[in-house]
């Protein structure tokens, strides 16, 4: 996929190449117009002010478009494979060690478009999956019972898939209750032990971008009038891919737990293999007088939740609000058992046996019939059944991880636009306003996409029941899913097209295909006053210099600190066996 995806770049290039071949060559139009040739008005300097034509540095837009023509600088090969290979392949490359996973070829694929259309969502979607692994670490961590360590790892695992925990016919109460399902719990511990993790091609992009990103502080600094490639860059390419350099090795760091064929062979192995449920008289296979189990994962079931059945990482935007209703459910059985245990209380109801070491319940405390066990996890007061529509502690986990989603798109994406906004003519043209609408297009991708899981998981909880305990939809769940598939649908598109503008601007900016005169003067953001910068002055250069400096700071400075937020968090302690 990488090769052909290599080869369309290349073809996309020629072919804006080709429109470029003959072009424009500004100096030699300017020496015409200080002629005289096209009149004596329309002459300033780098600044915007008006001069006498014979000493412009600039000229006004309109007699550029008159006497240079609407063309573009001429392609030169040496320009475009120096910064293509130096800048764009770099970080294409590294879109390979994102992590996928999928069964289905075309998830994959989309991933990577929505990878590289909304840096906010991939950054959202790592964001909220390293609080996710703090928050059921705290929270089980309350909790003193047998196998609360093996939740916490088994569930903070299981991000990447659509769980499902069923408490009917004591299904849940028995896995966490029942001294015979010890071994399931350790058996799928170590089946879900493998992580997407360090290789040495993983390593060796990380190490091309970061090199790549160097020479971008070095040209920051040592940028001269002389300066052949002013406009054909990468200075603004490579800040505006920075954020795949903290989103790659934040993934690598967390290990996610995203192919989906193993990790249903895992769960499926051990609830056959394991998996007891609490009968009227002995503990029984699940298996064999069940047909669910307590914790699976889901099949497919409906286009409403079509995202949460993808297991790569950046789909869990839409698996956040089920997963953290999920695991509440989990942690609701095991609150119960512990406070029933630390009163001395035993599932059979006899008298408590004492265990010899110190904090520790010996497995006859833990058994008993259904009934007992269902009862053993009941909480004092039931709840409602649709008492909780959202789950515990969401909305501080979205504040935080969308304020440093955002963060790290417009700390990159506005690095790139104030590089480009700072190289004469200064403003808004063609260049920063191809990353300005990058990044706003990622933020509304962004928007959409969550706004469709929220959406999603509304529709899915029913407004009631009916006499038969059988949930009841009205018409505001069923507009909430006609909604989420049209938002989503609408965001993956616009995901698409946002990633194929980026690749495609920065081929433009590579082969001088913005190098033309409405590009050049800023008219984007000037209007009728914008005005095209030919010649360069020792002044520009000392300015440009400090912008680009800051704009370099900005981009890497925030891309560390996000990271090493992650670093902090990625492995919150977990409590003893």
């Amino acid at each position: 996929m990488y090769l052909r995806l290599r080869a369309i770049l290349l073809l996309s290039a020629f072919a804006a190449a080709s429109v470029s071949a003959s072009g424009v060559d500004f100096d030699a139009c300017l020496v015409q117009v200080k002629t005289g040739k096209f009149g004596t008005d329309g002459g300033r300097d780098n600044k915007g002010k008006e001069v006498a034509i014979e000493n412009a540095t600039a000229i006004t837009y309109e007699l550029c478009a008159r006497a240079c023509g609407s063309g573009s600088a001429p392609f030169v090969w040496q320009i475009f494979s120096q910064q293509f290979s130096a800048w764009l392949l770099p970080f294409l490359a590294l879109v390979a060690q994102l992590p996928f996973g999928a069964r289905d070829p075309f998830d994959n694929v989309v991933s990577v478009l929505l990878s590289v259309g909304s840096p906010t969502l991939a950054a959202y979607s790592l964001a909220l999956t390293v609080l996710n692994g703090n928050w059921i670490a705290r929270r089980f961590s309350r909790i003193a019972y047998p196998n609360v360590r093996y939740a916490i790892q088994i569930l903070s695992r299981l991000q990447q898939t659509p769980l499902q925990i069923i408490s009917d016919n004591g299904l849940l109460a028995s896995l966490v209750v029942l001294p015979e399902n010890d071994k399931w719990w350790s058996r799928l511990v170590h089946d879900l032990e493998y992580t997407h993790t360090w290789t040495i091609s993983s390593v060796a992009s990380i190490l091309w971008v970061s090199v790549a990103f160097l020479f971008t502080v070095i040209d920051s600094f040592t940028v001269t009038i002389e300066s052949p490639t002013l406009n054909a860059n990468g200075q603004g390419v490579g800040s505006v891919y920075l954020w795949l350099l903290p989103v790659v090795i934040g993934w690598l760091q967390l290990g996610p737990k995203c192919d989906s064929k193993r990790l249903r062979k895992a769960v499926d192995d051990a609830n056959h293999d394991l998996a007891f449920v609490a009968t009227f008289t002995d503990p029984s296979h699940a298996h064999e007088v069940e047909y669910d189990f307590a914790l699976s994962l889901k099949d497919h079931w409906g286009s409403v939740h079509r995202d949460e059945q993808c297991s790569p990482p950046i789909y869990n935007y839409a698996r956040f609000l089920p997963w953290v209703q999920a695991v509440n459910e989990v942690y609701e059985v095991f609150e119960a058992a512990a406070e029933k245990a630390k009163n001395h209380k035993s599932v059979d109801s006899n008298a408590w046996r004492r265990s010899p070491g110190f904090g520790k319940i010996v497995p006859e405390n833990r058994r008993g019939t259904r009934a007992q066990v269902e009862a053993y996890v009941r909480p004092q007061q039931p709840k409602e059944k649709n008492s909780s529509r959202w789950g515990p502690d969401v909305f501080s986990r979205f504040v935080v991880a969308s304020v440093l989603a955002l963060a790290l798109t417009w700390s990159t994406t506005g690095a790139a636009v104030i590089i480009v906004w700072f190289t004469p003519t200064r403003g808004l043209g063609c260049r920063s306003g191809a990353y300005l609408l990058y990044g706003a297009l990622s933020t509304v991708v962004w928007m959409l996409l969550v706004l469709s899981s929220g959406l999603a998981h509304y529709s899915d909880v029913p407004d009631g029941f009916n006499e038969y305990d059988e949930p009841i939809y009205g018409l505001a769940s069923r507009v909430a899913a006609w909604l989420s598939i049209a938002l989503r649908r609408l965001g993956k598109t616009i995901a698409a097209g946002n990633a194929v503008w980026i690749v495609a601007a920065c081929i433009f900016q590579f082969v001088s295909f913005f190098d033309r005169c409405y590009c050049d003067s800023s008219v984007l953001g000037l209007g009728k006053l914008a005005y095209d910068v030919i010649v360069l002055v020792p002044g520009d250069i000392s300015e440009m210099k400090l912008a680009w400096g800051g704009a370099v700071a900005l981009a890497g400075g925030c891309s560390v600190l996000f990271l090493g937020w992650v670093k902090m968090l990625v492995n919150p302690p977990l409590p003893p066996k």
